[in-house]
């Protein structure tokens, strides 16, 4: 099961507005860290350190989030997508159900 939003209280101090954005998110595989990354929202995994994932956080608060939970000098990248069809990514050879998570607007 991938991982949720953060409990913190300081989550819901740094939202990008009430509604979640839909971020792509990759970091090296091998900087992957012992636990599971916590996501800061909704996250669909779609190939070894590559996700999809619905937060309400910033891009940057996001893209710092993930980046502090790899190790120093692990290569990262965070990007904002279109949360509609017609800003999906295209994709194929990837971790099964990414279209089906997309299309439900959560993996809940």
């Amino acid at each position: 099961m991938p991982p949720t939003a953060s409990d913190s209280p300081a989550a819901a101090t740094d939202t990008a507005g009430d509604a979640a954005a839909l971020y792509l998110v990759w970091h090296d595989p091998e900087a992957a860290p012992a636990r599971p990354l916590d996501l800061h929202g909704d996250g669909h995994p779609l190939a070894d350190g590559l996700w999809l994932i619905r937060s309400p956080l910033s891009r940057s608060k996001l893209y710092h989030r993930i980046k502090w939970q790899l190790p120093g000098d692990a290569a990262l990248a965070c990007a904002p997508l279109a949360d509609d069809p017609d800003g999906w990514p295209k994709f194929k050879g990837m971790a099964a159900g990414a279209l089906a998570w997309l299309r439900g607007g959560s993996a809940g």
